[in-house]
Formats: C-alpha cells, sequence, structure tokens
C-alpha cells in the first residue's frame, strides 16, 4: 500500500494554509470586541468570523485529501 505523493503534498499545502488563518481569525475576533466603540466593529467581526470558518474548512479539505492519499481511496 503505498502513499500516493502528489496527493499528499495537496493536503499538506491546504494544512499550511488553514495554519495562518488559525491564529488571524481568533485575533481579529478578539480585536472586534475589545473596539466595540469603533465604526468597522462589525466589520471585523466578520472578516475574523469568515477567517475562523475558512480554516476549518481548508483543515477539513486537508485532512481528507491526507487520508486519501494514505489509503488509496
Amino acid at each position: 500500500m503505498a502513499t500516493n505523493k502528489n496527493i499528499l503534498s495537496k493536503g499538506i499545502k491546504y494544512l499550511s494554509g488553514a495554519l495562518p488563518l488559525m491564529f488571524i481569525g481568533p485575533s481579529l475576533i478578539y480585536n472586534a470586541f475589545m473596539n466595540k466603540q469603533n465604526v468597522w466593529h462589525y466589520l471585523v467581526l466578520a472578516i475574523g468570523i469568515i477567517a475562523c470558518l475558512g480554516a476549518m474548512f481548508l483543515m477539513y479539505l486537508g485532512l481528507k485529501t491526507i487520508m486519501k492519499s494514505l489509503f488509496n481511496d
């Protein structure tokens, strides 16, 4: 049972794309809640939530792709 290296590298790229979003999203959400008096509060909060959802999606896609490469599914 050999590992498909092309699909494995694609999965690792997805996970490496999710890594910065895992840190950017919560920091943006924290920043939005600390600056409630600012006009841009809701925009920053929405961008933070979208970044967190993007990180979760990329992690799911990356792990699914890695499992696909390991088990030749």
